[in-house]
Order: C-alpha cells, then sequence, then structure tokens
C-alpha cells in the first residue's frame, strides 16, 4: 500500500513508543524482551550493511514494530528490531497491535490473519520501503522443534500417558512444566538465537532489494 494511503503516516509514526518507553510500559514479558535484546550481537558485516543502507539517498530512516507483549516472535522479534535500529542509527517506533487495528490491516499474512510482530521500513520522506511479518524463513523452517519442546499436554494425550483421566491438577501441572521446559529452551537454544540472527540477515536482504 502506498504511504500517501497508509494510515501510518508521519504524524502518527511519532506517536509510537520509543523501545525504552516499551518496556517500561508495564509489559507482562518485559524480561523476555530484554533477554532478546540482550541475546543479539549486530555483527560488524550486518552493521556495515545497514549504515550503508541508512546513509542512500532512498535509504533506511525509520521504522515501525507492530506487536503484543505475549506473542514469542514479538518478544524474540522487538528487540532485533531494537538493535537493527540501533546499528542502523535509526528511530523505531512500538504501537500495540489490538489499540491500532487498523494499522495491521495493512499487514495481514497471507490477506487474512493478523501476524505479529510486523516491522515496516520507511525511508526520510516516510516511503515505505520494505516490511517484515512474524518471523523469518529459517524459524518457519524449523517451527516444528518447538512443538516437541513444548510437547502433547492435551487432555488426551494426558490420559494415554497416565492411564487414567487426568485431573484439572494434573493437566495444570503438565502444561506449567510445558512452559517451564519451553521458557528454558528459548534462553539455551542455538536454534531460538539463530532465529534472531536470521531476522537480521533477513531483512538486510529486503532492505538492500528495495534500494538497489
Amino acid at each position: 500500500m502506498p504511504a500517501a494511503e497508509s494510515v501510518i503516516t508521519l504524524e502518527r509514526f511519532a506517536t509510537g513508543k520509543t523501545w525504552q518507553q516499551y518496556i517500561e510500559s508495564g509489559i507482562r514479558n518485559r524480561d523476555l524482551f530484554e533477554d532478546n535484546y540482550n541475546g543479539l550481537t549486530v555483527n560488524a558485516e550486518q552493521k556495515a550493511r545497514l549504515q550503508a543502507l541508512a546513509a542512500k539517498a532512498n535509504g533506511l530512516h525509520h521504522i515501525v514494530v507492530i506487536g503484543e507483549d505475549w506473542c514469542p516472535d514479538v518478544y524474540r522479534g522487538t528487540g532485533v528490531a531494537q538493535r537493527i535500529a540501533e546499528a542502523a542509527g535509526v528511530e523505531l517506533r512500538f504501537f500495540e497491535r489490538d489499540q491500532n487495528k487498523d494499522m495491521i490491516q495493512e499487514y495481514l499474512k497471507d490477506g487474512q490473519f493478523e501476524s505479529i510482530p510486523v516491522f515496516v521500513f520507511y525511508d526520510k520522506n516516510h516511503r515505505e520501503l520494505a516490511h517484515f511479518i512474524e518471523r523469518p524463513a529459517l524459524a518457519n523452517e524449523q517451527i516444528h522443534v518447538t512443538r516437541d519442546v513444548i510437547g502433547n499436554v492435551s487432555p488426551e494425550a494426558l490420559a494415554a500417558k497416565l492411564g487414567h483421566e487426568p485431573s484439572e491438577e494434573e493437566i495444570a501441572e503438565a502444561r506449567a512444566e510445558s512452559r517451564a521446559r519451553y521458557m528454558e529452551w528459548q534462553k539455551t537454544s542455538d536454534t531460538w538465537a539463530g532465529w534472531r540472527v536470521a531476522t537480521v540477515d533477513e531483512v538486510i536482504a529486503k532492505l538492500e532489494a528495495a534500494t538497489a
């Protein structure tokens, strides 16, 4: 959608939260946002390419992120977007999806899903250069790994495992254990860390193609 028709005007961009404002706004997963931000280092080659993109006359100037604080792709991806903004020397503003439904309507995945996060990249004239939705291609290829980590905690699966219909307490315990495994995996997994790096590489490729 051309910038002239977009609800994300330059004036509206200015109303969004900075990274620091967002993580200090009472979000439920601040520690996870910060962990993923701190867990990524933009390497020298990536930084040079991002700075070259920002230096172009039609290059990267500012970034919009649309997301919600409960989503793993968002708490992983927002820190990545902030690292990209810092490396390029550009501004980033965050908007909550559910408070900005008109924004997300412009970036529906496959034309129908309100998938998050969405990153939108603009030049100095607020012309959209490119956008990124949800997760990098590498993560889509490897997403089955998370199902193995989380496991099947449906009542049916638990009944088969336990040999009896699970109680509410047993279901709650299994789900808590599943979440604990998933959170520990995020902190220690090379796969999860690789998705952060892949996001930077994918964004750079999109921007280089858009400004060639």
